[in-house]
């Protein structure tokens, strides 16, 4: 019997991995909010990672899957230093030992960030270090080691799968800062204003949310393996635009660039700008992780579900 748990499962990459996972013969989604509409078949429950009750509650002794997506994002992170490392650290670390106490180490895959690097824009190489600039991304990097050592311990089979900017997120904003940008797509597409708080030059590394779900998956299928790197965190492969570029193409799907109101907001730049502008994941791609090719089929797909 395969049961998987999803944390931050109310969030739209929970709900559609959830709707990806086509071998499980239970999934919980399970977050501080009721996740509204889930997939057929999937079950809900309010519950925070942050707290011992909840983790106990929901990592249950038949689970033999575990997605972490539970987090708090990037500006919220920053803005309240204590609250993000209470979830993003304090959270992994009790929803990892809640794991370490089931009868079979479980298949652990957790949602890391590009935000772990810190090249101030540049690209990096598939070996780079990590040097985060913001508390996010730190809180991320620990979360990575976590999961890494408590794989090597055998206590779970954990990967980590490094996010990029994933775009378009439907919905409303959120307090993520790179959040403008599906904003200045989605917003513009339904005829709605949007704010663009970074320079139309700022480069973002970018990944639809078909390919980083294809490779979520691909990474829990790794975690699997016999044989796994020393270092168990991937970076699922995105694409290199400048905010120009994304709006362009905005442009070419039918969207009207005109109402986007470009208002500069440092904090923002700030985080975004810490962010590698790309990375060298020629390792992922030979072992059959995904890349788009083509920023305008990404907002054609967006379109063709939620328009």
């Amino acid at each position: 019997m395969k049961k998987v748990l999803i944390t931050g499962g109310a969030g739209f990459l929970g709900k559609r991995l959830a709707q990806a996972i086509d071998w499980a013969d239970d999934i919980l989604l399970a977050d501080i909010t009721e996740a509204e509409n889930p997939h057929n078949g999937s079950r809900t429950t309010i519950a925070d990672v942050s707290k011992p009750e909840d983790i106990a509650r929901i990592v249950t002794p038949d689970i033999t899957d575990v997605f972490h997506f539970g987090a708090v994002v990037s500006s919220g992170a920053e803005a309240d230093f204590d609250l993000g490392m209470h979830v993003n650290l304090d959270g992994t670390r009790a929803l990892l030992e809640a794991c370490r106490a089931l009868p079979y180490p479980p298949t652990v895959t957790f949602a890391s960030s590009c935000a772990i690097f810190g090249s101030r824009g540049g690209e990096l190489p598939s070996n780079a270090a990590s040097r985060p600039e913001s508390s996010y991304g730190i809180q991320k990097a620990c979360g990575e080691l976590l999961v890494n050592d408590y794989a090597r311990k055998g206590f779970i089979r954990g990967v980590s799968c490094r996010l990029p900017t994933v775009v378009v997120r439907p919905g409303k904003p959120n307090l993520a800062a790179s959040s403008f940008a599906s904003s200045i797509i989605r917003e513009p597409i339904h005829g709605h204003r949007a704010t663009c708080p970074v320079n139309g030059d700022t480069k973002l590394w970018i990944g639809s949310v078909k390919s980083v779900i294809a490779n979520f998956l691909k990474a829990h299928e790794l975690a699997q393996a016999e044989s796994l790197p020393t270092y168990r965190a991937f970076n699922s492969p995105g694409i290199t635009l400048t905010i120009h570029e994304m709006v362009d193409a905005l442009e070419r799907a039918g969207g009207d660039p005109s109402l986007i109101d470009w208002d500069f907001d440092p904090s923002i730049d700030a985080i975004v700008s810490s962010w590698p502008a790309a990375l060298d994941v020629s390792p992922e791609l030979k072992i059959g992780f995904t890349q788009d090719t083509n920023f305008s089929e990404v907002i054609k797909d967006y379109v063709q579900i939620y328009g």
